[in-house]
């Protein structure tokens, strides 16, 4: 780790400055060798640099969403040159080119992060060898190395000696107790991060390989923390505990406010904000007049909770428009349906037939039999009229066409014998 660090030594002057700074304000108001001072310059010192950070949060959110939706295409290419690994990444390289997405920008955070970390661990392991380091001169290094957080000097590791930590003024029992709980609660924050993000912002009607990824660094990362921490100063714990504790509330607030679209925090946003809008009439606020304005753009590609939120909609006489905003009224006349098809929002119901009982039915059908068997006297009634009306010299000629040749062997026939001539019978004996 100390020759990790001193790769970064150009940057430890800045880092060195920064903590100085705001130890200087917080020195006169806790006193200058506690540990509320010291420590709370390195905290500090991380919300400065996650403030700086925050447009490359947005692009890794962005990165991060794009990989996802690039997954299945991704598949598809792995599939199809799977014994050509050179045309494979060419393709994924197209691939990535065309949609504008880059698989480094969801480690773009961690990676500026980097330099900034190991600068700080350069600098405290520096108070612990008691050596000078950027702007730290020797009155502050003695400051410094008196600073104590619940007992533990701020350059002590949990894998120091009896005697160094001696030499800081504190116990081994003290140095231990403390690194082992900071240890516990920075793997702890970024376990519940990543199983944050895992459980309520993924996209669970997509199944892809960058799914199993993140569960497994869900687990890998926790361990990781576990293992390295024991060689971290009490003052790096500081830093990355604040680190993730920050990453965790930053990922709470983009998840509850712009989740990713077939997720479980999606249903839950667009249920609340159903509900906002069904009471005050409209959206508020730009984020709310862009998502629904995503949501009207889809059509027919709308997801199940976006469907359920546009149908809600129409119910309560209100239609998203293409804008954003929400019209009611007169303007919601003209709705759109889940397919995103226009549709009459006054348009009645489809009234489903009541379900008739037996007895109902049986009686329903005696009176057809009725109605069927009195149409057919009347018809039987008409014929024997028309009958009776018709000229004698019409008679004589139906006669003539009932016997012609081939009738009696049609109506035989029909009875049940077998068409064509009959075979002759056989004259009998005398």
């Amino acid at each position: 780790m100390d020759t990790i660090a001193s790769f970064f030594s150009f940057i430890t002057t800045p880092v060195s400055w920064v903590i100085v700074q705001f130890h200087t304000v917080y020195g006169a108001l806790f006193g200058d060798d506690t540990g509320w001072a010291w420590g709370l310059s390195i905290v500090s010192l991380v919300i400065l640099i996650r403030i700086c950070l925050i447009p490359l949060f947005v692009k890794q959110i962005k990165a991060t969403r794009a990989m996802q939706t690039l997954q299945p295409e991704m598949k598809k290419i792995q599939e199809r040159y799977k014994n050509d690994k050179q045309r494979q990444s060419e393709e994924m390289m197209k691939l990535y080119k065309e949609t504008g997405t880059n698989p480094l920008s969801s480690c773009l955070p961690i990676l500026a992060q980097s330099p900034f970390f190991f600068a700080l661990y350069h600098v405290l392991n520096s108070i612990a060898t008691g050596k000078t380091i950027g702007v730290i001169d020797d009155d502050l290094l003695t400051s410094a190395r008196k600073a104590h957080i619940f007992g533990a000097p701020l350059a002590a590791k949990f894998t120091d000696g009896a005697d160094k930590v001696a030499q800081l003024g504190a116990t081994l029992t003290d140095v231990r107790v403390v690194t082992a709980i900071m240890i516990v609660m920075m793997s702890a924050s970024q376990f519940y991060t990543q199983r944050q993000l895992m459980t309520k912002n993924v996209d669970t009607t997509v199944k892809t390989p960058f799914m199993q990824q993140q569960k497994m660094l869900m687990y890998v990362f926790p361990v990781m923390f576990a293992v390295f921490g024991i060689n971290f100063p009490v003052g790096v714990l500081v830093y990355w505990l604040t680190t993730n504790v920050w990453t965790m509330g930053q990922q709470m607030y983009v998840i509850r406010n712009n989740p990713t679209p077939g997720s479980k925090a999606q249903a839950a946003y667009l249920e609340r904000l159903h509900k906002h809008v069904t009471h005050h009439g409209k959206t508020r606020g730009r984020g709310e007049k862009a998502i629904v304005k995503a949501i009207v753009a889809k059509g027919r590609d709308r997801n199940e909770f976006e469907r359920k939120f546009i149908n809600g909609l129409n119910k309560a006489g209100l239609a998203a428009q293409a804008d954003g905003t929400v019209a009611k009224g007169e303007a919601a006349a003209v709705a759109q349906t889940e397919d995103g098809t226009p549709t009459s929002a006054a348009a009645p119901k489809r009234q489903q037939p009541k379900r008739q009982s037996k007895s109902q039915r049986q009686s329903s059908a005696a009176k057809a039999g009725e109605t069927t068997s009195l149409s057919k006297s009347d018809d039987e009634t008409t014929s024997l009229s028309k009958s009776d009306d018709e000229p004698e010299d019409a008679k004589p000629a139906a006669k003539k066409a009932a016997q012609k040749p081939g009738a009696g062997a049609r109506s035989k026939a029909q009875s049940g014998q077998r068409k064509g001539p009959q075979r002759p019978k056989s004259p009998s004996k005398k």
